[in-house]
């Protein structure tokens, strides 16, 4: 009786009971055995997860303290749908985690830092499936999907990219500088100016804000749009922007080398640029976006 009259009267007060609360209630055994799979992971990765976040800590990847809090946000985002989604374990999880806890296997021992980092999405999404269902994977999808942007290239991928841009770079400022009155000469990745010979070096390629901007580009299509065909039209944007951008910071410095001083064009300008470039470049993406609109999307008439 007690508990009726204490029933009634939250009602007649206008308390309800909170969703959150209630499916906690509901699922303690499963949120139990969550957080004890959690802190198993964590000891299992805790090493591959602190060189991760020391590789954050360079320039090249700095991006990636952004990443996870942005995964974060999308699980919290969808917090109502995954709490209606209904639980249904799957037995092909276990296969999907023995794949990951193989790929882990093969990192270590192949001395392969990609190849750990994402054995660990791999488990994650086994772990989901095997305990959740395929609902909530799906549901999960994009969210995992988006910890990629996280790990850093596999130096065999870095390589194969680094270079070529370098010569595009080196291309592109090679190109524009005779209009501008410079004489050049270019030979691979090294253009030589009256005064000087100005190197497009490895840090240089363009490469790192090339991933910052292609990542800041998956958040700002995420937010600022709603269909996919635009964010994905905005995410490939990003790519031919970075190059452009990145040759025209390569065509200050040989500017400023020329007009003004060598060794400050390629020491304080040359640093400072980069800052101002990436700045621009978001600028020409949020124009990207703007013509976009000027194009609404049709809808099909039903």
């Amino acid at each position: 009786m007690r508990e009726d009259s204490i029933t009634e009267n939250m009602v007649q007060e206008g308390h309800t009971p909170a969703p959150l609360g209630s499916w906690l209630s509901r699922n303690a055994p499963f949120m139990l055995a969550s957080l004890t799979i959690c802190l198993l992971v964590l000891a299992i990765y805790y090493h591959v997860l602190g060189k991760l976040v020391t590789d954050w800590q360079n320039q090249d990847n700095s991006h990636g303290f952004l990443v996870p809090l942005f995964a974060v946000f999308l699980v919290w985002e969808k917090r109502k749908t995954l709490l209606a989604t209904k639980i249904a374990p799957a037995w092909s999880g276990i296969a999907v985690m023995a794949l990951g806890l193989v790929v882990l296997i093969l990192g270590i021992f192949g001395s392969e830092l990609f190849l750990s980092r994402v054995s660990l999405i791999i488990l994650l999404a086994g772990l989901v499936l095997c305990f959740g269902g395929a609902q909530l994977l799906k549901e999960l999808c994009f969210a995992l999907m988006v910890l990629l942007l996280a790990i850093p290239l596999p130096a065999i991928v870095y390589n194969q990219i680094t270079f070529p841009l370098q010569i595009l770079a080196s291309k592109l400022a090679s190109n524009l500088l005779p209009y501008f009155g410079v004489p050049v000469l270019r030979e691979g990745n090294v253009i030589e100016l009256p005064l000087m010979k100005l190197e497009v070096a490895e840090a240089c390629s363009g490469i790192r804000s090339l991933m910052s901007l292609f990542t800041l580009a998956v958040f700002y299509g995420y937010f600022m749009e709603k269909s996919v065909w635009r964010r994905v039209v905005l995410v490939l944007a990003s790519i031919p922007i970075a190059i452009a951008a990145n040759a025209v910071r390569i065509l200050g410095t040989g500017l400023c080398v020329q007009y003004w001083d060598p060794d400050k064009a390629l020491g304080f300008f040359h640093e400072f640029s980069g800052w101002v470039i990436f700045l621009v470049s978001l600028v020409c993406l949020y124009f990207v976006h703007r013509a976009m609109n000027l194009f609404p999307a049709t809808r099909r008439q039903t």
